[in-house]
C-alpha cells in the first residue's frame, strides 16, 4: 500500500533530510514516528533496532538548513502494517472521546497521527496523507520542483525574527538587474558551473522560471522552478544574481559562466536558511507511472 505524505519543516536544526547515523535528519525523524505507528515490515529482522521501520521516498533531497512547506513523500506499507493503520483507526472511530478525523479514510488518518508523536510545536509536520495513486513515485513521477529564496539587504533591513529563513547581505542590491540576469539562465542547459558535482549523476538541467521581486517589507525574493535541481544548485543560483545585484557580476556574465561549465569563485554559494522548497508538480494520475519510468531511464540523480 503506497501512501503519499505532504510533509513542511523548519530546516534549522536538521541535518538535511536524508537519514544520516547519529544525525538528526527529517526523514530520519518522520521514519521514527512512523515506525512507533505501523511496526517494523513483515520480513523485518527479529534483532532489528525497535525504531526500524518504513522508508521514505522524497522529492528532493534538501541540504542542512534549508526548508520546506510543499515537500512530498511516499511510503510502501505492507500488508502487516497497513493492517495496523486500519485497526487503529476502527479503534478510533468506535471512540466518540477520541476526536479522530478521517476515520472512514485509514490513509488519511495517518497524518494525524504522525503529528501526534511528533508532539507540540515540532519543527516538522506532516500536513496530509492519502493513498497515492496508480504508478505515483514522490521522486520519479514528478515533474518540476519549485524553491523560493529570501534575502534581506540594506534597504530591507535585518528582521531577527526572520532570521531562521532570510539570509541578510550587507549593502544594496540592484534588483532590476538581478531579475534580468536570472532571466538569460532559463532553459534546457548544463548547469556544472552552478553545481557541487556528484560522481555519476548528471548536471543538465530544465530551468523553467526564475525571476526576483521585492515583497512588501522590501526583502528581495527569487523564485526558482526546474524539472530537478542538483546538489547547491538554487543557492549558486541566488549568489550569482546577488553578485550582479551588488555590482561585482555583469548581467552577461551569468551565461557566460554557465556555458564555461566550470565551478568558479566568480559568486559565493548563499546561505541554506533563505531556501524553501515550496512546491512539487506532478502530472494527471494516468500518466504518473510513464514519468517515473522517462525519468528513471533518462537519469540517475539527486534532485
Amino acid at each position: 500500500m503506497r501512501i503519499r505524505l505532504d510533509i513542511a519543516y523548519d530546516g534549522t536544526h536538521f541535518r538535511g533530510w536524508a537519514k544520516q547515523p547519529g544525525l538528526r535528519t527529517v526523514q530520519g525523524t518522520i521514519e521514527q514516528a512512523l515506525a512507533r505507528i505501523v511496526g517494523p515490515s513483515a520480513e523485518q529482522d527479529p534483532g532489528a533496532p525497535s525504531d526500524a521501520g518504513p522508508r521514505l521516498v522524497v522529492a528532493g533531497r534538501t541540504d542542512a538548513g534549508v526548508h520546506a512547506t510543499g515537500q512530498v513523500a511516499h511510503v510502501d506499507l505492507d500488508e502487516q502494517q497497513w493492517s495496523r493503520v486500519v485497526t487503529r483507526n476502527g479503534r478510533a472511530a468506535a471512540d466518540p472521546a477520541s476526536g479522530a478525523s478521517g476515520a472512514a479514510d485509514p490513509a488519511s488518518s495517518l497524518a494525524s497521527r504522525i503529528r501526534g508523536v511528533l508532539g507540540q510545536y515540532p519543527d516538522v509536520t506532516v500536513s496530509r496523507t492519502a493513498l497515492a495513486p496508480e504508478g505515483f513515485d514522490a521522486r520519479f513521477s514528478a515533474v518540476w520542483r519549485r524553491y523560493r529564496y529570501r534575502l534581506a539587504d540594506a534597504r530591507a533591513g535585518y528582521d531577527p525574527l526572520l532570521r531562521h529563513d532570510t539570509t541578510t547581505i550587507k549593502g544594496s542590491l540592484d534588483e532590476g538587474a538581478m531579475d534580468a540576469a536570472a532571466q538569460t539562465l532559463i532553459g534546457l542547459h548544463d548547469f556544472a558551473a552552478y553545481c557541487k558535482p556528484r560522481e555519476e549523476a548528471t548536471t543538465i538541467r530544465t530551468l523553467l522560471d526564475y525571476r526576483w521581486v521585492r515583497d512588501a517589507t522590501g526583502v528581495l525574493v527569487a523564485e526558482v522552478k526546474a524539472d530537478a535541481f542538483c546538489h547547491s544548485m538554487v543557492r549558486a543560483l541566488v549568489g550569482a544574481c546577488a553578485a550582479v545585484g551588488e555590482g561585482r557580476l555583469e548581467v552577461a556574465d551569468l551565461a557566460r559562466l554557465r556555458d564555461e561549465l566550470t565551478r568558479t569563485s566568480a559568486f559565493k554559494v548563499l546561505a541554506a536558511r533563505g531556501l524553501t522548497l515550496t512546491e512539487v508538480g506532478y502530472p494527471a494520475d494516468e500518466l504518473l507511472a510513464a514519468r517515473a519510468e522517462q525519468t528513471r531511464n533518462r537519469r540517475g540523480q539527486d534532485d
